[in-house]
């Protein structure tokens, strides 16, 4: 009977530290994300854009 509890304790255990480390890793995940954000409001993507838009006359 104890070694079913303590199989039961090491899978809960297993899961909490599997659970932190999904976490975490969302977490830095987020960060990266956010500062790729700002990179891409850069001046180029902005250029860019513009000529795309000014293109679009010629397609209407």
């Amino acid at each position: 009977m104890d070694s079913k509890a303590q199989a039961s304790a090491e899978f809960i255990l297993l899961f909490g530290g599997i659970m932190v480390v999904v976490l975490l890793a969302i977490h830095m995940y987020k960060n990266y994300m956010n500062d790729l954000s700002g990179q891409i409001q850069s001046n180029e993507v902005r250029d860019f854009n513009n000529q795309l838009n000014s293109l679009g006359k010629y397609f209407r």
